[in-house]
């Protein structure tokens, strides 16, 4: 009786039990291989931004260096606050009218240690997010060095990161209409790399040209800080790639190696053009290379396979080095850095080319491409391309223009010509170099200027 008695127990608690086990069995759990994995590709990404600020300071002029890798540093500090604030709710909150991410995690509030979905903390996510969000911007200023204005420069971030990129990320990775159009961009093909190279081409037309641009050689004063830069974005961009897979899987892996196949196509073809059309390879254009094949496979990174990454990577080289060398001088803009011509060219080839060579055997997830029997997919494509270039090219002009009511979006000419580290920020990048050389030539013209006194004393 007893041993009947405590089975039917058994039996009435393992029952009470089950709805529970069934329910904590379909709940998302923290994965610490997983959240670790992220972190490190967070903190990579991270780096991509000073990367990216020395990749730009080598090709500025000496006079312009600081001032050049500090626009880049002061976006780390204003959108990281933005970004906490208000940018990552506009971006990722709950779906409004497929445009923009509700007000729930105003002030990352409710953004804390549970996973929001997936195997790695909600923070997590949002502050990998955020490392999408600073270089993004910081692209941007690539386009208008040497001349912007830096106040000019702080309030456009301001506006742009909130009514731009973030409605732009929403659309694309937030649950808005060109993710529910079936438009695929796995790493920021056009959130990222469109937008800001549009940006900056239109920043560039409205700021206008360079004090003697056209007229005066503007050549990069340090190319090995340059090459560095490069190192570190090629470094960081596994982490921007491998990373969005949000797990330590085959996909991650999948996606981090074609980022390094279409890296190493894409500068192999831009030194093979370059050659072919100046006569000689240069460094800055393999770097310059690789950096548009790492643009080229960033939305395609998650859905196709070597071979197509080394496709996306050979035609991106000439087509991004055809667009600087040879467009941007035959229609006379000044994109200082080529922005546009690298990352606006770039993405757009990366995301027509998913179209075309997305595959599901690579990622389930995704979609077949026109090349496996889905027309579909480029048609998405397209429309997500047309989209981000028309909306982030009208509301940076409106930006701008309403910016020029209230300041100068440039510097003087006269502080253009003493250069932006000492006119704006009071600083000289080689002030003991300068220092060193000027003694050096003193001494060295003192006896000759002696000699020749004597000479004419005789």
């Amino acid at each position: 009786m007893k041993s009947r008695l405590r089975a039917v127990l058994m039996f009435i608690l393992y029952s009470l039990m089950l709805p529970g086990i069934a329910w904590a069995g379909d709940t998302p759990t923290i994965d610490t291989g997983d959240t670790a994995f992220v972190i490190i590709s967070a903190a990579m990404v991270m780096i991509m931004t000073p990367g990216l600020a020395l990749f730009y300071g080598g090709m500025v002029r000496k006079k312009n260096v600081l001032s050049t890798m500090m626009l880049s540093f002061i976006v780390m500090s204003v959108v990281s606050v933005i970004w906490a604030l208000y940018g990552y709710t506009l971006a990722f909150g709950p779906d409004i009218k497929s445009f923009i991410g509700g007000l729930d995690y105003l002030f990352l509030n409710g953004v804390g240690q549970e996973p929001a979905s997936g195997t790695i903390p909600h923070v997590l996510f949002m502050a990998f997010q955020l490392m999408f969000a600073l270089i993004t911007v910081a692209i941007i200023s690539g386009s208008i060095a040497e001349r912007v204005r830096f106040s000019a420069f702080l309030a456009f971030i301001i506006i742009w990161v909130s009514v731009v990129y973030s409605p732009l990320a929403h659309w694309v990775w937030g649950g808005g209409w060109l993710m529910k159009l079936g438009t695929l961009d796995f790493a920021g093909g056009t959130v990222v790399h469109i937008s800001s190279g549009v940006t900056g081409l239109v920043a560039a037309l409205v700021i206008g040209k360079r004090k003697g641009y056209g007229t005066e050689p503007m050549v990069p004063h340090n190319l090995p800080m340059t090459v560095l830069g490069a190192a570190l974005l090629w470094f960081g961009w596994f982490g921007f790639n491998a990373g969005s897979a949000l797990a330590a899987n085959g996909l991650a892996a999948s996606a981090f190696t074609v980022t390094h196949i279409a890296a190493a196509a894409g500068g192999l073809s831009w030194v093979i053009a370059e050659w072919l059309h100046h006569g000689k390879p240069t460094i800055l254009g393999c770097v310059s290379g690789l950096i548009a094949g790492l643009v080229a496979i960033t939305p395609a990174a998650g859905f196709v396979s070597a071979v197509p990454a080394i496709v996306i990577g050979l035609v991106v080289g000439p087509l991004c080095y055809f667009a600087v060398a040879v467009i941007k001088s035959k229609l006379g803009y000044d994109d200082s850095l080529d922005a546009f011509g690298i990352h606006g060219v770039g993405g757009t080839w990366g995301a027509i080319a998913t179209g075309l060579f997305a595959s599901k055997n690579v990622n389930e997830a995704g979609a077949d491409g026109l090349f496996y029997g889905n027309a579909g997919l480029l048609v998405n494509q397209l429309i997500g391309v047309g989209a981000t270039i028309l909306f982030a090219a009208l509301a940076t002009f409106i930006i701008l223009k309403l910016i020029s009511t209230f300041m100068n979006l440039r510097v003087s000419s006269d502080d253009e010509v003493v250069g932006l580290d000492i006119s704006l920020h009071g600083e000289n990048a080689y002030a003991y170099t300068d220092d060193l050389v000027g003694s050096i030539t003193k001494e060295v013209k003192a006896p000759a200027e002696a000699a020749g006194t004597m000479v004419k004393t005789v």
